[in-house]
């Protein structure tokens, strides 16, 4: 594992990856270079075009080409962007191996997880291959245990019971729709 830190924020609260974000925002004041990587997110979400406005200090790449979210894709869509988003953890891996930045941040990689297109030794390989001072922070709803063992830091962050509620409703509104 990489000698730098480690930093996840899971759960099925809302606020991880702009947790994330925050976290490269500090990095970046303090003159450090930051790249964040993010997959799963569909090309139209607001906060790109705030990001790419803080380049050169902070890079934002997104592999995938679709419009849309990775699980409204048909299984053709998603073969193909499945391909786009293997192209962005080779290049996560080349970050890391050659330590390229001082934060990388990769949003939703732990989401990869949940749609079976990598599996936890998958991303751990990845991380193994760091031999920089790299510091990593991973975002996504599913905590994998041989990942959260080399972690500095760990933050779950659920939905209040206000949320919920709000969830739960939203959820029987739609089913009367139906």
């Amino acid at each position: 594992m990489c000698k730098g830190k480690l930093t996840i924020y899971c759960g099925t609260g809302r606020g991880k990856s702009s947790a994330a974000i925050g976290n490269a925002v500090f990095a970046a004041e303090a003159g450090k270079s930051v790249i964040i990587i993010q997959f799963l997110k569909s090309k139209a979400k607001s906060s790109v075009s705030l990001l790419e406005r803080l380049e050169p200090e902070i890079k934002l790449f997104r592999f995938e080409r679709s419009e849309c979210e990775y699980g409204e894709l048909s299984e053709e869509e998603r073969e193909e962007e499945k391909k786009n988003i293997k192209n962005g953890l080779g290049y996560a891996r080349k970050v890391l191996g050659t330590g390229e930045c001082d934060m990388l941040v990769l949003d939703e990689i732990m989401g990869l997880l949940d749609m079976g297109i990598v599996d936890g030794k998958d991303l751990k390989e990845i991380f193994d291959a760091a031999h920089s001072d790299v510091e990593i922070v991973l975002t996504g709803r599913r905590l994998d245990e041989r990942i959260a063992k080399k972690a500095d830091e760990v933050y779950f962050i659920e939905p209040g019971e206000k949320e919920k509620k709000k969830d739960k409703n939203n959820k029987n509104d739609k089913s009367r729709k139906n």
